[in-house]
C-alpha cells in the first residue's frame, strides 16, 4: 500500500516528550501515584487529552472530495442505517432508561471505510474510468468524511448549528466529546507511518480479531456468558434472586454482581474505556443507589409494584395483566373518559415510576449544575442579546446567503483556541444561512407532515416542541460534551404536551418527535462535527455527509423496521423479549404517549397517583445547591467530581434491559480511567482509546454478521442447539423465568 500521503508523528511525540512533572494535587484520587510518571505526564483536563491522544497535525493536501469517498459513504450509510435499525430492536444493556438501546459505533464505520478503501487503493486500476473509484492513496480525511454520515435519519437538525452554538459547543476544548476518541486515535493509528505507529496497528489488528472471533460465543453459541451470576446458579427457582441478581435477559433482574464477558452489552451505548472519571463515579453512584430504591419500592409495594412485573415499559390493569389502550380511544385516536372510566387507569411498575421520577430530578438539575459549575463555559449564549449586538447583526445582514463565502477571520492572538479549531480556520466554514435554509425547508416539511399524517397536533403546537428543543440543546448538549453522557428530556416534553393538549396521544407522539428527538439528534450531529474538527475535515465536507446521510437512511430505516416488526412481532409485544430482539423502546415511547398525552391529568396532577413525578422536576433545580456550596466551603471534599444530573438519571438506571453488564462496565471503566492513566499514563495516552475503538469495531462487525446469519433480523432465526450454555427457554443465567 502506497504510504506518500501518511502523516509522520515525529512532530507530536516530540511534543509530548518534555520535561513536564506530573501536576498533583493532594488527596485527588487522580493524582498520579505509578511508575512510568517521570518519563510522561499523566493526563488532567480536556485539553491535555484532546492534544495528546489525538494529532493536532494536518495536511491541506488531503482531499475528502473524492468520488471513491461519495461511493463508499453511500454505501456505508445505507449500511450502518440498516444496521442501527436492527439495534433499535435489541434489547438495551445497563444505563439511562430511554437511552439505553445499543448505537452503532462511529468505529465501526471507520473501520469498515478503511478496509473498504484500502481494498480500492490497492486493486482497482488508477487509470481509464476506474481512476474515480482509485484517485490515490486513500486519505485520513476521506476515512473521516465517511465516518461522518449519519447512520440514523436527523430530524430538525437545522437548529442546532449557528456561529453562536458552535462557538460553546463546538470549537472550545472544554467540550470534548469524550465518546469519539476511539475513533479519532484508531484514524491516527492507520493514517501514521513510524515504528509506534505500526505497533499501534499491530495492537489494534490483534484486538479486534480476537474479539470478532469471541463474540461468536456469547452472542450465539454461549449465550451464558451474557450474565454469569453464581447467585442464580445457586437458586435457579428463588424468585428474589431472580429479580436481585439476574439480568442475563431483557428486563429480568437487576443483574447484582453478575459478570458479564460480551462486549456488545458492556460497550451498548457507552464505550467504558471513553468516559472520563468524574462522569464514571458519578453514574457509579447512580447506579448504587438504583439498586436500593428498586429493592425498597418494590418490597415495600409503592405504587402497588408486587402486581406488576418488576421491570417493565408497558401500562397494566391493576390486577397485572396488560392494559388494553385501544379500548379507551375513539376512532380518531382520541382517549374517550367514558371508555377509561369502564377500563380504569393504567398503572406502571413501580421500578419504571422511579425511572419518570429520577429522569426529571435529572432534567431540573442539569440546568442547575450547569450554570453553578459551568457558566463561563455556556456565558455567551445569553451575553449577545444585546441591542449593540442586534444593531451588529440586522447592519451586516445578507439575504443573498448563495453568495456567502464562509471564510471566516483569523484572530491575531491564537494561544487560547483550542489547537485543532486553530487548525481548522484555513477552511471556509459552512455558512448558516445554509442550514437557515435547511431549517425553513424542514420546518415546512414537518408542518404538511403533521396534518397530512392527522397527527392531531396543531401548528402553535409544533412551534412549541421547536423551542423547547432550542432551549434544551444548549444544556444538555453541553452535558454530552463535557461528560459523554446524554441525557433524555422525554418525560418533560411529554409532560408539556400531555397538558398543552389533555386526551390526545398521538400529539404527544408527534410533540416528542420534534422536540425531544431534534435534542438527542443535535447532539449526534454536534458530535460528528466534533469529529470533523479533530480531523481537519472541511466543514463543507461534513455538512454535506449530513445532508445525504439523513435524506439516504429515513428510506432503508422505513423498510428494515418493517421486516423486523413482520418477522418477530410476538417478541416484540412481549414484556420481556429474549437477549437478541425487544420491544422496550416502541413500548416505552406508546406508553408514555398514552399516559402523558392522554390521561396526564388523571395520573399525575397533585392528589392523583403519580403526583411526585411533575413535581421532581422542580425539585430537581435545587438538587445542586448542596454540592456546591459544599464544594466551596470545603473544596478538600471534591464535590466536583459530582455531576448531580447524572447521579439522579443513573438512580433508575436499570429500569429496562439486559443489566448484567454493569459489574463488568464499571471494572473495566475503573481500570482503564483510573489506575492505567494514572499509573501507567503512556499506555494509557497510546493505547487506551485504541483498544476501545478495536473492541466496539470488532464486536459490531460480528453483530451485524450474526444478526442476519442466525439471529432473524431478515428473516427465520436459527438459534444455537440448547445445552447448559444456552437455556433457550428461559433464563440464560439460569435464573427463575417470572
Amino acid at each position: 500500500m502506497a504510504t506518500t500521503e501518511r502523516i509522520t508523528s515525529v512532530a507530536d511525540e516530540k511534543s509530548f516528550h518534555v520535561e513536564e512533572k506530573p501536576h498533583c494535587v493532594q488527596g485527588d484520587i487522580e493524582t498520579s501515584t505509578g511508575e512510568d510518571t517521570d518519563e510522561i505526564v499523566v493526563l488532567q483536563n480536556e485539553r491535555d487529552i484532546a492534544t495528546h491522544v489525538i494529532s493536532v497535525d494536518d495536511d491541506p493536501n488531503l482531499n475528502p472530495w473524492t468520488f471513491r469517498a461519495f461511493f463508499i459513504g453511500l454505501g456505508l450509510s445505507a449500511f450502518g442505517g440498516s444496521l442501527a435499525q436492527i439495534y433499535y430492536f435489541k434489547p438495551a444493556s445497563f444505563g439511562l432508561a430511554l437511552q439505553q438501546t445499543i448505537l452503532v459505533s462511529v468505529m465501526f464505520l471507520g473501520i469498515i471505510s478503511y478496509v473498504i478503501g484500502l481494498a480500492m487503493e490497492t486493486f482497482i486500476p488508477r487509470h481509464g474510468l476506474l481512476r474515480y473509484l482509485n484517485p490515490g492513496p486513500f486519505n485520513k480525511k476521506e476515512n473521516a468524511f465517511i465516518s461522518s454520515w449519519p447512520v440514523q435519519p436527523r430530524t430538525l437538525h437545522w437548529v442546532r448549528k449557528s456561529s453562536l452554538s458552535n462557538g460553546i459547543l463546538l470549537y472550545p476544548s472544554k467540550m470534548l466529546y469524550p465518546v469519539v476518541l476511539p475513533l479519532l486515535s484508531m484514524l491516527d493509528a492507520f493514517y501514521r507511518d513510524g515504528i509506534e505507529a505500526r505497533r499501534k496497528l499491530k495492537v489494534f489488528y490483534f484486538v479486534f480479531t480476537a474479539i470478532f472471533i469471541w463474540e461468536i460465543f456469547p452472542e450465539w453459541m454461549f449465550p451464558l456468558l451474557t450474565g454469569f451470576s453464581i447467585f442464580c446458579l445457586a437458586a435457579p427457582n428463588n424468585a428474589t434472586v431472580s429479580r436481585v441478581f439476574g439480568g442475563s435477559n431483557g428486563n429480568e433482574g437487576l443483574g447484582l454482581l453478575s459478570l458479564c464477558f460480551d462486549w456488545q452489552y458492556i460497550s451498548a451505548a457507552l464505550n467504558p474505556m471513553s468516559i472520563p472519571l468524574k462522569a464514571q463515579l458519578s453514574s457509579f453512584i447512580g447506579y448504587l443507589l438504583c439498586i436500593i430504591v428498586f429493592v425498597v419500592v418494590f418490597y415495600n409495594n409503592i405504587w402497588e409494584s408486587q402486581n406488576f412485573p418488576f421491570l417493565a415499559q408497558l401500562l397494566f390493569y391493576e390486577n397485572g395483566t396488560v392494559y388494553n389502550q385501544t379500548l379507551i380511544m375513539d376512532s380518531n385516536y382520541e382517549v374517550d373518559p367514558a371508555l377509561v372510566a369502564a377500563q380504569g387507569l393504567p398503572f406502571y411498575a413501580g421500578t419504571w415510576v422511579v425511572n419518570l421520577l429520577t429522569t426529571n430530578l435529572s432534567l431540573g438539575a442539569t440546568f442547575t449544575h450547569l450554570l453553578l459549575w459551568n457558566k463561563d463555559d455556556l456565558r455567551a449564549a445569553w451575553t449577545w442579546i444585546n441591542m449593540d449586538t442586534l444593531r451588529s447583526w440586522r447592519a451586516n445582514f445578507d439575504w443573498k446567503f448563495w453568495k456567502h463565502s464562509g471564510k471566516r477571520e483569523v484572530i491575531a492572538n491564537t494561544g487560547d483556541l483550542d489547537p485543532h479549531y486553530r487548525e481548522m480556520l484555513k477552511y471556509p466554514d459552512a455558512p448558516n444561512s445554509w442550514y437557515f435554509l435547511t431549517f425553513v425547508i424542514s420546518f415546512i416539511l414537518g408542518l404538511v407532515v403533521i396534518y397530512k399524517t392527522d397527527s392531531t397536533l396543531p401548528w402553535w403546537g409544533f412551534i412549541i416542541a421547536v423551542l423547547l428543543a432550542v432551549v434544551s440543546i444548549l444544556f444538555f448538549t453541553a452535558l454530552y460534551a463535557i461528560t459523554g453522557i446524554s441525557l433524555s428530556i422525554q418525560t418533560l416534553v411529554q409532560m408539556i404536551a400531555g397538558y398543552l393538549q389533555t386526551g390526545k396521544p398521538m400529539a404527544n407522539m408527534f410533540f416528542v418527535l420534534y422536540s425531544y428527538n431534534a435534542v438527542s439528534q443535535a447532539m449526534l450531529l454536534l458530535r460528528d462535527l466534533k469529529i470533523a474538527q479533530y480531523a481537519k475535515l472541511p466543514p463543507r465536507a461534513a455538512f454535506t455527509a449530513q445532508i445525504i446521510g439523513t435524506l439516504l437512511g429515513a428510506g432503508l430505516n422505513y423498510e428494515l423496521m418493517d421486516s423486523i416488526i413482520d418477522n418477530q412481532r410476538e417478541i416484540l409485544l412481549s414484556v420481556q423479549g429474549t437477549n437478541i430482539w425487544s420491544g422496550q423502546q416502541p413500548q416505552a415511547y406508546n406508553s408514555q404517549a398514552i399516559a402523558w398525552g392522554g390521561l396526564a391529568r388523571e395520573l399525575f396532577s397533585s392528589g392523583q397517583r403519580y403526583q411526585w413525578v411533575p413535581l421532581s422536576y422542580v425539585i430537581g433545580l435545587v438538587v445542586p445547591l448542596p454540592f456546591w456550596i459544599i464544594h466551596r466551603y470545603w473544596p478538600k471534599l471534591r464535590m466536583d467530581y459530582c455531576y448531580t444530573p447524572i447521579i439522579c438519571a443513573y438512580i433508575a438506571c436499570l429500569s429496562v434491559g439486559i443489566n448484567s453488564s454493569a459489574m463488568s462496565y464499571y471494572t473495566i471503566a475503573f481500570l482503564s480511567q483510573w489506575w492505567i492513566r494514572t499509573r501507567y499514563p503512556r499506555w494509557f495516552k497510546e493505547y487506551n482509546y485504541l483498544v476501545g475503538a478495536a473492541l466496539d469495531g470488532g464486536t459490531q462487525v460480528m453483530v451485524f454478521i450474526l444478526s442476519f446469519a442466525v439471529q432473524g433480523a431478515g428473516g427465520t432465526s436459527h438459534l444455537f442447539p440448547e445445552w447448559w450454555g444456552a437455556d433457550q427457554n428461559g433464563n440464560y443465567d439460569h435464573c427463575l423465568y417470572l
